[in-house]
C-alpha cells in the first residue's frame, strides 16, 4: 500500500517542479460542411422551361429555371456561404440530352459541369448509353473517333483549356456497384474522399442494379451491376479502417412522393414502397446521408421537410391569392427513410435538368469524425431572381455551342394542331409516343424496307416535354416543330429494326408489359402504331391479361385481323407479322426478352430520321398540320378493362 503512495507523491513533486505530464486535450467544437447536390442534368445547357415549388402554383406563375449559366451562379452563391463545401451529383449528367449537347457527344455537358464545379458524381443508367469505353473517354478526355478519325463534331473545346481539344471531366464519376467482368474490378472508382478540417468524408457512388434492363445491351456489355445496399455495406469496414466515419451515398435510384402537392421540400408518403426506400432500408447504420436521382422527382426527406396543405375557406373550397395561385400552409417536420436499424436517414433528390439544387448542411463532430446533424433545403434555380447574375463564362460556352447547332436545331420539319405530352393515361395511351410509333411504321412499311404492319415505341424513350404547340426559342411560330424540338423528344439515336413475330410471340411481348410476368420488373406499356388495338386486365394472371388484340382498317375501324379474341384466345398462334421496334427493344431492353424470338431481322433508319420524314408530311403551308385527334389515328389504341 505504501509504494503507490510514494510514487504518487513523487509524481506530484515532479509535476510541481515543472516537468511535463499528460493532459487530456480539449474537445474540438463541431463544424459545418455544405454539400450542393443535383441529379439528372441530361446535358440541359439551356433552361428546360418553367418550374414551381409545388403544384399549387399556376403554370403561368412558375418561373423560368435552370440553364448551365444560372446553375453555375447558384452553386457559386451557395459555396460562398461556407468555404468547406463539395458539389456532388446522383447520375445521368449525360445521355438523353438536347441537341445542343448531344450533337457534340455530350462534351458540352461535361465542360459546363466542370465550370459549375462538380467534384463527385455517381454513374447513372444514361452514362452507359454509348458504352463503357465512351464513358471513360468522357471521364479522361480526348476526341471522339469515327471510323478511325476525329469526328468533326467532337473536340470543339469551347469549354476546354484549348480550342480543338476536350479535357474530359474534372469531377470523378463513381461506380461502386459496377464491375468489369473480365477483371472483377470496379469500372470507375467506388468512392471519393474529401477532407474538411482534418476530417475525411467519403462519397460512395452507384447506379441502380437494374441498369442492364433499361440500357441497350451493347452499352453494358462486359459489366456486372451489383446490389446497391450490399455494395455500400461491404465498403463501410474499408472506409472505417481509413478513419472515415462520415459517409454519404450518391445513388442513381429514386422514388416519388405520395398524394399531395409535390412540394420540392416535401416527403409526402415518405417514399414508401419505392425502390429507393428498399435500398435505404438495408443500409448500414454508418451511412449519414443519401443523395438520389433517376425518377426526376424532387423530394426532401430530412429535418428540412415541410408538409404543404391547401388552405380552404368555410365552404371547403381552396383559397387563392391575387395571381390565382392556391394558398397553402407549410408545416415543418422531421422525415427520412428508415435504415436497417430503423434510424431515419436523410434523403434528397433535386428534380432534373438543373431545375433544383439540394442545399445540404452537414454538422460534423471532429472528435468522433462523424456527422451529427443534416439539414437540407431544395432550392429552385430561378432565372427570374434579380439578385442572381448568370455566370458569364458558362453563358459564353452555352452560347457558343448554341450558335454551332442553331442552323440544324431551328429548322422547321413539320406542323401540329395541338400539343402532345409524353405522359400516358391509365391504359398506357401516350399522344407523343403514338406519333413516334406511327413514324416508325411508315418508315418500314414499303417493300424492301421491312414490310411492317405494326410498330411499338417504348414509353421511356419519349422524353419531356413531348411535342409543344407554342413557339420555342427558335421563333418558329406556334404549331411548328423544329428539328431541335423533335430531337429533344427522341434523343437516343436508336436504329429501327423490323422482325418477324408469330402471333404467340406478339401476345407474349404484350403480356411481358406487366410486373412479374415473364421476368418483367416494372410495368411498361408499349405504345402501338395506328391500326393495332387491344385491351388488358390488370387483375388477370400472367399470360391472361391481353385480349381483343386486333388489326383494324385505319380509315374505317373495321377489324381486318383478330389476333386474340375478346376471351383472350389466340386465333392462329403461328401466324406471322412484321413488327418494327428500335434496337433497344430488339435486344431485350426494358425487360422485353420476348422480342428475342424475332426472325428475319432487317435494320432500318435512325428513329430521329423516321420522325423527321413523317412530320414532313404535315408541314405547313404545303400540307395539312398533324392533328392528334384525327379519326384515322384510331384512338384510343389501348383499353384497360376491369375485372368481370
Amino acid at each position: 500500500m505504501n509504494t503507490p503512495i510514494r510514487l504518487l507523491g513523487a509524481s506530484l513533486a515532479l509535476a510541481f517542479a515543472g516537468c511535463a505530464t499528460a493532459v487530456t486535450p480539449a474537445a474540438k467544437p463541431p463544424f459545418q460542411v455544405k454539400l450542393i447536390g443535383f441529379n439528372d442534368y441530361h446535358g440541359n445547357l439551356q433552361s428546360p422551361g418553367t418550374f414551381g415549388l409545388n403544384t399549387a402554383t399556376l403554370s403561368a406563375n412558375r418561373p423560368a429555371v435552370g440553364g448551365a449559366d444560372y446553375l453555375a451562379a447558384y452553386v457559386g452563391k451557395l459555396k460562398a456561404q461556407n468555404p468547406l463545401n463539395a458539389v456532388v451529383g446522383a447520375g445521368d449528367f449525360i445521355g438523353a440530352s438536347p441537341l445542343v449537347s448531344a450533337l457534340f457527344f455530350d462534351e458540352p455537358a461535361i465542360e459546363t459541369l466542370n465550370k459549375i464545379g462538380v467534384e463527385f458524381n455517381a454513374v447513372g443508367n444514361h452514362e452507359f448509353d454509348k458504352g463503357a469505353v465512351e464513358l471513360k473517354r468522357l471521364q479522361n478526355g480526348g476526341c471522339k473517333l469515327t471510323h478511325g478519325v476525329v469526328d468533326p463534331n467532337s473536340c470543339k473545346g469551347l469549354g476546354s483549356g484549348v480550342a480543338g481539344q476536350f479535357d474530359g471531366a474534372r469531377f470523378k464519376w463513381l461506380s461502386a456497384n459496377v464491375l468489369e467482368t473480365a477483371t472483377g474490378k470496379t469500372l470507375l472508382p467506388a468512392y471519393g474522399v474529401k477532407t474538411f478540417n482534418g476530417v475525411k468524408v467519403a462519397f460512395i457512388g452507384m447506379t441502380l442494379k437494374a441498369t442492364p434492363t433499361i440500357v441497350t445491351p451493347s452499352g453494358v456489355a462486359g459489366l456486372e451491376f451489383k446490389d446497391e445496399a450490399e455494395t455500400v455495406n461491404a465498403l463501410v469496414p474499408r472506409l472505417r479502417a481509413q478513419g472515415i466515419e462520415s459517409i454519404v451515398v450518391l445513388v442513381h435510384q429514386g422514388g416519388f412522393q405520395g398524394a399531395g402537392l409535390g412540394d420540392i421540400n416535401g416527403c409526402d408518403g415518405d417514399l414508401v414502397g419505392s425502390d429507393l426506400a428498399k435500398v435505404v432500408g438495408r443500409l448500414d447504420n454508418a451511412v449519414d446521408l443519401v443523395v438520389s436521382g433517376h425518377t426526376h422527382a424532387a423530394y426532401n426527406c430530412s429535418s428540412g421537410t415541410v408538409n404543404v396543405a391547401v388552405q380552404l375557406n368555410e365552404a371547403g373550397q381552396p383559397l387563392k391569392d391575387a395571381q390565382g395561385n392556391t394558398l397553402t400552409t407549410r408545416t415543418p417536420r422531421t422525415a427520412g427513410l428508415p435504415n436497417v436499424v430503423g434510424r431515419l436517414v436523410p434523403v434528397t433528390s433535386a428534380s432534373a435538368f438543373g431545375r433544383v439544387l439540394s442545399d445540404i448542411d452537414l454538422t460534423i463532430d471532429p472528435n468522433t469524425r462523424d456527422v451529427t446533424a443534416v439539414k437540407a433545403t431544395n432550392r429552385l434555380v430561378d432565372r427570374t431572381d434579380a439578385t442572381v447574375a448568370p455566370d458569364a463564362v458558362v453563358a459564353g460556352i452555352v452560347n457558343g455551342y448554341n450558335a454551332l447547332v442553331s442552323p440544324i436545331a431551328g429548322q422547321v420539319i413539320g406542323s401540329i394542331t395541338a400539343a402532345m405530352a409524353n405522359t400516358s393515361d391509365a391504359a398506357g395511351n401516350m399522344p407523343a409516343g403514338e406519333l413516334i410509333a406511327d413514324s416508325q411504321l411508315l418508315a418500314t412499311q414499303a417493300p424492301g424496307f421491312g414490310e411492317a404492319v405494326i410498330a411499338f415505341m417504348n414509353p421511356g424513350g419519349v422524353r419531356a416535354p413531348g411535342f409543344t404547340y407554342a413557339s420555342g426559342a427558335a421563333g418558329e411560330g406556334d404549331g411548328n416543330v423544329t428539328y431541335g424540338e423533335a430531337f429533344t423528344v427522341q434523343p437516343f439515336g436508336n436504329s429501327l429494326v423490323t422482325l418477324t413475330l408469330t402471333a404467340q410471340d406478339l401476345k407474349n411481348a404484350l403480356e411481358q408489359q406487366f410486373v412479374g410476368c415473364r421476368g418483367q420488373s416494372t410495368q411498361r406499356i408499349l405504345i402501338p402504331s395506328a391500326g393495332l388495338k387491344y385491351s388488358w386486365n390488370a387483375s388477370a394472371p400472367c399470360d391472361a391479361r391481353i385480349s381483343n388484340l386486333r388489326l383494324v382498317d385505319t380509315a374505317t375501324g373495321v377489324v381486318i385481323d383478330q389476333i386474340v379474341t375478346a376471351a383472350g384466345v389466340l386465333t392462329d398462334p403461328l401466324k406471322t407479322y412484321r413488327v418494327t421496334i428500335n434496337n433497344f427493344l430488339s435486344t431485350g431492353g426494358d425487360g422485353f426478352t420476348a422480342f428475342a424470338n424475332g426472325k428475319d431481322l432487317l435494320g432500318g433508319a435512325q428513329d430521329i430520321d423516321a420522325l423527321t420524314a413523317y412530320l414532313a408530311r404535315f408541314k405547313l403551308p404545303a400540307q395539312t398540320a398533324y392533328d392528334p385527334s384525327a379519326a384515322t389515328l384510331q384512338k384510343p389504341r389501348i383499353t384497360k378493362v376491369s375485372a368481370p
